[in-house]
């Protein structure tokens, strides 16, 4: 075996390892970037002396690390180092954030304040800064401030002039912007050079994998970054012994041709798939997700981005070309267009090739039934991020006040999505929400809407082995703690580890009461999250907080 040939290894050792294939395990060994071995406790003693380094874990639990299937690294990167303006940052009012900007600038001086994550649904005033206010608070600095969910932003009067959004689509006087506007203000706001790009994107994956997260797919467009950034990211993580997490790349420009597609594949090598956040529409926050019906507070049923037959094209394209495609889709109008493009696609010379394919739909948030089935029948995978409905969901959540009740019950219906059998991928759409897979796996189980929620064991699957499927990599049993699998591992502090419930309230974490089953961590909103204390790609460790 590989560590019998001198081949660097290492004994992990009296902890407790999730692992279908050995549901007792409780320590294994991981040599030549493979689990070598896997074992009781009484049992080390039979690889003990082919160890190159031994570790006690002292209880601690090891599973399969994360794959976040939807990230953004160069917004991850810059988010990390911006002011952030979420309610959990202590921007708990429209007055706190402009508090937080004018300290800013007092930092910054003349150089722009850039910030994220504002949510006007959240703040007593319910609307976000006006770019009057903000030449206020900063003093006449440039300001641009993205909102959470990155569709659109509010900039000051300098920021518009500098960056040339003033009269563009998607343009308003109060310094609201959507739309072209949107685009080129962000655009002006993240030209950076090669080196403080290197720089943006390490921050973004170490902070990936502090959180368990051993690969990302990291979704490129030309809103939010450059096909030589794209190229870069994907070089820097090519191997294991770059210790980052594998970045994923997609690459969001719609193809026309099969000769469209293959240029971007030989723009940037190693590309995965072409889309990703390849828009359909928008966000329900900023009021663009195409809807079949008007929102309930503001007049308009937001745009559409590509219609049935650009998606169709691009479907072509993209699997002549061998990959395959992710598109955005988030509202109802939305999502019949891409299902529409799709069933088109499907229906012609490569229909065998477009349903086998595994292209995906992200995000895939207001389904009803039909849609459900039609994403099923089409061999469509969706990529979720449970995080959304953890924030905005509920009765008296964001969806509730922009569909109304009875149409924001609709979203997200994983529980309906898993039951037809539609592969799912969980991910958190970072920066949008936080680089949290556990708190992921907990927002899918206790959804706000209770015929949406699914087990900890299918949520917990789908974002370990279910990203790696997404990104048709599973074939080598990535994403599973078994003999010969890759050593994409995470280990855990954790409080406890039990499939019985410990009361009523939790009874829908108990995700088997049969014995020898695989333990996951009790979560909970009242529990500590598990610490997670080293990441392993490869068998190389990306995180240590192991010592």
């Amino acid at each position: 075996m590989g560590y019998r040939r001198g081949v660097t290894s290492t004994l992990y050792r009296n902890g407790v390892v999730h692992s279908p294939a050995d549901p007792f395990a409780e320590a294994l060994l991981v040599a030549d970037g493979r689990v070598a071995w896997l074992g009781a406790e009484d049992s080390v003693h039979t690889v003990l002396d082919g160890a190159d380094e031994v570790v006690d874990l002292d209880g601690a639990l090891v599973t399969p690390a994360f794959v976040d299937a939807h990230v953004h690294l160069l917004e991850t990167g810059l988010a990390l180092g911006t002011v952030d303006l979420g309610v959990g940052a202590g921007a708990r009012s429209l007055v706190d954030a402009l508090d937080l900007v004018a300290a800013a600038a007092r930092r910054t001086g003349d150089l722009p304040v850039l910030g994220h994550g504002w949510d006007e649904t959240a703040w007593p005033e319910g609307r976000p800064p006006t770019r009057a206010e903000l030449d206020r608070a900063a003093g006449g600095a440039p300001v641009h401030l993205m909102r959470v969910d990155v569709h659109s932003a509010v900039v000051s009067s300098a920021m518009a002039r500098d960056a040339g959004c003033v009269g563009l689509p998607g343009w308003r006087e109060d310094g609201l912007l959507t739309g072209e506007a949107h685009e080129r203000a962000r655009a002006s706001t993240r030209d950076v050079d090669d080196a403080a790009r290197e720089g943006l994107y390490r921050r973004a994956l170490g902070a990936a994998a502090a959180a368990g997260v051993v690969a990302v797919h990291e979704h490129s467009s030309p809103s939010l970054d450059t096909r030589a950034g794209l190229a870069l990211a994907l070089a820097l993580t090519a191997g294991a012994g770059s210790a980052l997490p594998l970045v994923v790349g997609y690459r969001a420009e719609a193809c026309r041709t099969v000769e469209d597609a293959r240029e971007l594949l030989e723009a940037a090598p190693g590309l995965t798939g072409i889309g990703g956040d390849l828009t359909v529409d928008g966000s329900l926050g900023s009021r663009t997700a195409a809807l079949r019906e008007p929102y309930a507070d503001a007049p308009g049923s937001g745009d559409l981005s590509l219609d049935a037959e650009a998606v169709e094209a691009h479907l072509l394209a993209v699997t002549a070309a061998g990959v395959h495609a992710a598109f955005h889709a988030i509202g109802d109008r939305a999502l019949d267009a891409v299902l529409t493009g799709t069933a088109s696609a499907a229906a012609g010379p490569l229909g065998a090739r477009v349903r086998g394919a595994g292209h995906r739909v992200e995000h895939a948030e207001l389904l009803d039934d039909d849609g459900v089935a039609r994403l099923a029948s089409l061999g469509l995978t969706a990529s979720v991020q449970p995080a959304f409905d953890h924030r905005w969901g509920g009765p008296d959540g964001m969806y509730a006040q922009r569909l109304g009740r009875a149409r924001a019950a609709r979203m997200n219906p994983f529980a309906a999505l898993a039951a037809a059998g539609v592969p799912l991928a969980l991910g958190s759409d970072s920066p949008v929400t936080p680089l949290d897979p556990w708190g992921a796996v907990l927002a899918a189980v206790t959804h706000r809407t209770p015929a949406h929620r699914i087990s900890a064991r299918a949520a917990f699957r789908a974002h370990t082995r279910g990203g790696w499927r997404a990104a048709g990599l599973d074939g080598t049993g990535a994403g599973e703690v078994r003999l010969g699998a890759p050593a994409h591992l995470a280990i855990w502090e954790t409080v406890s580890l039990a499939v019985q419930a410990p009361d009523a309230r939790r009874a829908w974490w108990s995700t088997d009461q049969r014995a020898g089953t695989p333990l996951l961590p009790e979560l909970g909103e009242d529990v500590p999250a598990p610490r997670c204390l080293r990441t392993l790609r490869d068998g190389v460790v990306v995180h240590d907080g192991l010592g």
